[in-house]
């Protein structure tokens, strides 16, 4: 529902503010891993794989791809971009919906793992 609803506000904003000349577009991004967020969501290198299988290109994000994204859309070459909200994530989407749907597969030993994780 929140992903729902950020596509409609970011559309919604874009019609509306678009005369005041001020564009809306949002990045719906798919795993871009970070230590603290790696560390505690992903609790063995099964999971890793698993996780990377359902990625088409087979591969995490690096923050560099995410970072060039964000200066295109706020460059004038995209000044005709607004109302959009790019997905970058590897054609992971495309492949099956629901970035954390693989978590089913954890056992209740790895779920205690993953809750008694601190973060960092």
């Amino acid at each position: 529902m929140a992903k729902a609803g950020v596509l409609a506000m970011t559309r919604s904003l874009a019609v509306e503010w678009g005369p005041k000349g001020i564009r809306l577009n949002a990045i719906a991004p798919g795993p871009f891993p970070t230590k603290g967020a790696w560390d505690r969501l992903i609790p063995n290198q099964e999971i890793e794989a698993a996780w990377l299988e359902r990625i088409p290109l087979g591969r995490v994000g690096e923050h560099r791809e995410l970072a060039d994204l964000a200066v295109y859309l706020i460059s004038e070459g995209a000044g005709y971009i607004n109302g959009e909200v790019v997905t970058i994530d590897g054609g992971e989407w495309l492949k099956g919906a629901g970035q954390f749907s693989l978590m089913e597969k954890l056992s209740d030993q790895e779920w205690e793992q993953m809750r008694g994780r601190k973060g960092g």
